[in-house]
Formats: C-alpha cells, sequence, structure tokens
C-alpha cells in the first residue's frame, strides 16, 4: 500500500503556556438565524434540508437531520435544484436542477437595521452556495461591535471565504485584511465586493496560507484589534501546505493572541462539521485567551425553520468579547 505523502505536513509547534486565569463565561450560547427575504430554512430531515435562497429552492445533504421530514413529497420536490454525489461535507457531488437550467450564480443580500449589502448566490462542486446563513448572527454582532468603538478597528479575517464578515466590518468602518487559501474563493470575495459597492472601502484580499501570514505578521510587528477565524476540517494552502483542524488550530490560537493589539475588540472562532462540542472550543479559547479581560461565550448557531418549531443545528463558535463593547450583543 502507498504511503501518503508527508513532506507538507507542518510538525506540530510548541505551544504557548496556558492562562492561569479564566475569563467570564456565557454558556451555552444559541445564536439563531430566522427566515428572511433571501433566506429561509423551509424543511429538513432523512438526512437532507429544503433551502430558499432568494427566488430559488434548494435541496442539499444534511448529516444532522435525522428526523423525519415535515413538509410533503411534493414540496420536496418543488426544488429548483438539489445537490447529488459524495454526501461528506467535503465531497464533489454536482448540481442538478429539475425545472430549467439555473447559471452559476444568482443575486442575494443581507441587512440590518444599519446597511444592506448584496452578494452572489453561487453552486459549487463541494455542496456550498457561497454563503452560510447561520453566519448573520456574527455579522450582526460585528457590525454593533465596530460601530461601538470611536476609532476604526483593524480586523483580521481568516479562512475567509467570499468575504461576506468581510464586507459587513469593512461596511461598518472596519479597515479589513481577508486571507483564504482559496485564489478562486478570493476572486469570488471581490466580485462580491463590487456588488456590495464597496470598492472604496478598506480591504486587502490575499490568498495565503493562514499559519504562515499569521507566524509573518508577528515578525513584522503587526497587530490587530479583531479576528475571525472559520477554519476548515481539513484544508490546503496555495502551496500544498496541510491544514489538519485538531493538529493546528491550537497554534493557530496561539499565533492569535500575538497578533491581538492593546486595544482589542473581539477573536471570533467558528466550526463546522467537526466530531467535537462547542465546550472544547470554550476549553481551548479559555487557554488561549484567559488572562485576557472581558467575556466569552460559545455555543452553536442555529438556524430555525420557517413555519415550525424546529431548528437545525449547523455549527460551534466561541468569541471572546473585550471590554468597550456589549458582550450581549447578539
Amino acid at each position: 500500500m502507498a504511503q501518503p505523502d508527508k513532506t507538507q505536513i507542518a510538525p506540530i509547534k510548541p505551544r504557548t503556556p496556558a492562562a492561569q486565569t479564566r475569563l467570564k463565561e456565557t454558556i451555552p450560547l444559541i445564536l439563531e438565524t430566522h427566515a428572511n427575504d433571501d433566506y429561509a430554512l423551509l424543511d429538513s430531515g432523512e438526512g437532507r434540508k429544503l433551502e430558499r435562497y432568494g427566488p430559488y429552492v434548494i435541496e442539499r445533504p444534511e448529516g444532522q437531520a435525522m428526523w423525519q421530514r415535515e413538509l410533503s413529497e411534493s414540496e420536496w420536490q418543488s426544488a429548483d435544484a438539489l445537490f447529488t454525489g459524495d454526501m461528506d461535507e467535503d465531497g464533489i457531488g454536482r448540481w442538478q436542477f429539475p425545472k430549467i437550467p439555473l447559471g452559476e450564480t444568482w443575486p442575494l443580500s443581507w441587512n440590518s437595521d444599519k446597511s444592506r449589502l448584496d452578494f452572489h448566490g453561487r453552486f459549487t462542486s463541494f455542496r456550498h452556495v457561497g454563503v452560510f446563513p447561520e453566519q448573520a448572527a456574527h455579522w450582526h454582532f460585528i457590525e454593533q461591535q465596530i460601530l461601538a468603538r470611536k476609532k476604526p478597528l483593524k480586523l483580521l479575517n481568516l479562512f475567509g471565504y467570499t468575504g461576506i464578515a468581510s464586507l459587513v466590518a469593512a461596511n461598518a468602518g472596519a479597515h479589513v485584511t481577508h486571507v483564504d487559501a482559496s485564489k478562486k474563493a478570493i476572486g469570488w470575495a471581490r466580485e462580491n465586493q463590487l456588488l456590495a459597492k464597496l470598492q472604496d472601502k478598506p480591504i486587502r484580499w490575499l490568498c495565503d496560507d493562514a499559519v504562515k501570514f499569521c507566524e509573518r505578521e508577528i515578525r513584522r510587528g503587526n497587530f490587530y484589534d479583531a479576528i475571525i477565524l472559520d477554519p476548515p476540517k481539513f484544508g490546503r494552502g496555495p502551496k500544498g501546505e496541510v491544514w489538519q483542524l485538531f493538529d493546528n488550530l491550537p497554534h493557530m490560537l496561539d499565533l492569535c493572541r500575538e497578533l491581538i493589539s492593546k486595544n482589542p475588540a473581539f477573536v471570533i472562532l467558528t466550526s463546522y462539521s467537526i466530531r467535537s462540542s462547542f465546550y472544547a472550543m470554550h476549553e481551548i479559547m479559555q487557554e488561549v485567551f484567559g488572562e485576557q479581560t472581558g467575556e466569552l461565550q460559545s455555543g452553536e448557531l442555529i438556524i430555525r425553520t420557517q413555519n415550525s418549531r424546529r431548528a437545525l443545528s449547523t455549527s460551534l463558535f466561541s468569541r471572546w468579547v473585550a471590554p468597550g463593547g456589549s458582550a450581549d450583543e447578539q
């Protein structure tokens, strides 16, 4: 049997000593996303979910949906697009369009009390659609935190994907550095910036390995007031660097602690599709940021089903909120 190529796998880095104190904590905190004009979770069950993104109804795999479906078979069959193929979160498959062929992209938007941002939905080969709607709970939080500060924040968005969080932050007044290992994702993020009419906002779009970028920033003496991390379970950098969440996240968080400025605002860590609990993320965040001041909030992001009491949990999160903003804002 051929042995796996380990030439690109980085050695496990020595850890920074653990904090000897703990932050005030709120656990569990459940952040909810509800139906709106551009998105709704219509139903879920039997390993699938039915969603509305703008004008389109989309059916995709959902491993956590172990329950029975609530809507009728005819309502499920009304989907404009459905994903088939590999059911693994990172598995490659294909989209089928039962009614009429659809283009790769379509318009969507995100709205808050303060702003509206336009961007593209996108049919990708990994069953994703260019946006994770449950992140809207974090987007509202990010906007509120930035607006509450008297000075513009420097914000670092690691594993930034198609850039919605970066656009929200920049629109609220932050100076944003957006890092992702995928040139394609960076291209999509730039397209979204044009759609949102935010070309004049200070955003650096960087295609880079997140770990190596942070290590260089520390050597350069650069600091950030806020950091967002949304790492995958597994990934590769532009030069083949391997990312394994359970192996590399501890070092990544140690780097983030060194990158935080003397006037910090927040650090948000989110993770999908891992065999873990929010409490595991909570404890490593306590270990890394426990000697800071403020509050650590950890829990799950969920989506409420439209016209139902049912909810679908999509991801785990832990966020440190420094003094100066409102830790209660959700």
